[in-house]
């Protein structure tokens, strides 16, 4: 069994054709803890989402994004706060601007999709 990774899904929907819904249910799955981070007030299977300023964790291990590099910007401080060990940019979030920030704080980035990563034992 591989060790568990809390993870934070960034741009969490309550649709379940989003690919941000998909990770999350993929990720609990697996049996990976999930904090979900969206605009709406919902729930995805058990996990509910929230807003930034409510997430209490501090032991994140990966932060997975679902948001455009534009709408990245807002959540900049937020994500490096954190402090996780990788942030994975899912195709369509790669930003040489955050990933630059966060290289330079040591923390690992990966361009792939979560999706795969997990069906495929890379997670």
């Amino acid at each position: 069994m591989m060790p568990t990774k809390k993870t934070l899904v960034l741009g969490a929907s309550p649709k379940p054709e989003r690919y941000s819904n998909k990770a999350v249910r993929l990720l609990r799955k697996f049996g990976h803890p999930v904090v979900a981070v969206g605009l709406r007030d919902a729930v995805i299977e058990d996990v509910p989402i929230t807003r930034p300023e409510e997430v209490k964790e501090k032991d994140i291990h990966t932060v997975t994004l679902y948001l455009s590099p534009e709408n990245q910007k807002a959540y900049y401080d937020f994500i490096l706060s954190l402090q996780p060990k990788r942030v994975i940019f899912n195709p369509g979030t790669e930003n040489p601007e955050l990933k630059k920030l966060l290289e330079e704080k040591g923390i690992e980035t990966v361009e792939n999709c979560t999706l795969v990563m997990l069906r495929s034992g890379l997670f």
